[in-house]
């Protein structure tokens, strides 16, 4: 049987040749006899084929079904703790300290809640594969595209956001040996390759080498930084931090910073398509406050100790405060989280886009010849893309907060308050559970809006005065970003 499809897509390199079978029956009694044995043939070929699809589903269904909590927490870590923390040392300068731990735990704390309202869709509607899905739930066909569009368009950002932090790394690592465009493709190819693997269940054994990763290179970056500060006349006192907003912080500085730390709590995001591939999908809970408090945790030690230790001048991302020598260790230590965390997000939207092109074919699964062609010439198309956006928007602040305005504040805030409204309630409006829940997910909705309508704008204007003021450098040049 696994030698049915060899010769063409759909025939049997030993089923008959029925075309020239049916040029060899000229009369009509001929061709009913032939007609009939050429009927049966075929008959047994098409059942033939039935069974290997059969066989194929089987086999693909049983392969991305292998999902356990544990394994889905460090998926979601994989996914979610990177970028984000790099940012937030620079959000705490220009927020405050006080603002800044505020925002990051209290953020944290709501991120988590809608996610457990995603996980409650899922298991009400246990077909919902990604959000796209969940769109439709919410608005029918209009919703399924066009959460389906920002879906494919955030996890796109995101890969482009690891190909531009993947470029810094390596510029910063090389002392910008070689042109910043190069670097920004070499990025992207190791993305790509590290996107192949289609199940999710594999990708978290990468997840653990992306977890080392991750806290080694903020703890170095964290000792480093406190070190170097001891060391300065007047010790950890001579540090310009305040627990108060910078005097000259502007409206779009400010909102840039909080997108900044809403984008470092994008994980719900893709919880679907994680949740789609567990065995025992109720068991998503434990993963996500297993994830949520731990990112709470290292995001507010980050943001506040980098700070407290470097001060206002401190630079993002936040690895590169650690000092010429330093920065480089703690880049090279880096580098899986920014490889690994960014080729899940090309994993995730190549899985999506790969199943709606393929929904009702078991091609879908990806392991037939044309399956794996096909979810190859997929993830590559993403990762050119991705590639793009990276060199036409190279300054990371921005790249985080246009993402996070656009897409983050609908994923994470305003969506999961619509599916509750729309799809989790149940009973009188005025009973005290629906009155209080009621309240909490209007506020989650608010909180959306704001982000979605001020960040935006924040972050617009943003680029549009550092391309006047000269800030950055030029689109697809060899200029050091950083």
């Amino acid at each position: 049987m696994a030698q049915i499809y060899d010769r063409k897509p759909g025939i049997a390199s030993d089923a008959p040749d029925y075309t020239k079978a049916l040029s060899n029956h000229p009369s009509s009694e001929e061709n009913v006899l032939g007609g009939s044995a050429i009927a049966g043939e075929v008959s047994e070929f098409e059942e033939r084929r039935g069974d290997l699809e059969k066989a194929k589903s089987a086999e693909g269904a049983a392969h991305f079904k292998r999902l356990g909590w544990k394994r889905l927490t460090i998926v979601l870590i994989v996914e979610a703790v990177a970028l984000g923390s790099l940012s937030l040392p620079k959000v705490f300068a220009t927020l405050g300290m006080f603002l800044g731990v505020f925002l990051t735990i209290s953020l944290g704390l709501i991120a988590i809640y809608t996610s457990h309202i995603v996980g409650q869709v899922k298991l009400k509607y246990p077909h919902v594969a990604h959000y796209a899905d969940a769109g439709r739930l919410l608005m029918g066909k209009f919703g399924y595209e066009l959460v389906g569009m920002m879906f494919v368009l955030q996890l796109t950002f995101l890969v482009g956001s690891h190909t531009l932090t993947g470029t810094i790394a390596l510029g910063n690592m090389s002392n910008n040996a070689i042109c910043s465009a190069v670097f920004g493709f070499i990025s992207a190819i190791v993305l790509l390759l590290l996107a192949i693997p289609p199940s999710f269940a594999e990708v978290a054994i990468l997840g653990y080498i992306d977890f080392a990763s991750v806290l080694l290179a903020i703890g170095i970056t964290m000792v480093a930084t406190g070190v170097q500060r001891s060391a300065k006349e007047g010790g950890m006192s001579s540090s310009d931090w305040s627990a108060w907003p910078k005097s000259d912080l502007t409206f779009s500085h400010a909102f840039i910073s909080i997108s900044n730390i809403v984008f470092a709590y994008s994980f719900c995001m893709c919880q679907f398509s994680f949740m789609d591939e567990m065995h025992t999908p109720r068991h998503y809970i434990k993963s996500i406050w297993a994830l949520g408090i731990f990112e709470i945790v290292i995001y507010t030690l980050t943001g506040a100790l980098i700070y407290a230790f470097v001060g206002s001048e401190v630079q993002s991302p936040a690895l590169l405060s650690a000092g010429d020598t330093i920065s480089k260790v703690a880049f090279g230590v880096g580098l899986p989280v920014i490889f690994i965390s960014g080729s899940i997000n090309t994993t995730v939207v190549g899985r999506y886009i790969h199943g709606r092109i393929y929904a009702n074919s078991v091609v879908r699964f990806i392991n037939t010849a044309k399956g794996w062609a096909t979810w190859l010439a997929v993830i590559s198309v993403i990762t050119v893309v991705a590639y793009i956006i990276a060199e036409v928007i190279p300054f990371f602040d921005d790249l985080l907060s246009i993402s996070s305005s656009l897409f983050v504040s609908g994923f994470t805030f305003y969506f999961p308050a619509m599916m509750w409204f729309k799809l989790l309630r149940e009973g009188s409006w005025f009973t005290r559970r629906n009155i209080i829940l009621g309240l909490m997910n209007g506020f989650c909705f608010i909180i959306g809006i704001v982000v979605l309508v001020c960040g935006t704008y924040a972050s617009i204007a943003d680029i549009i005065d550092k391309f006047k003021e000269g800030k950055v450098r030029g689109v697809f040049t060899c200029a050091p970003i950083a």
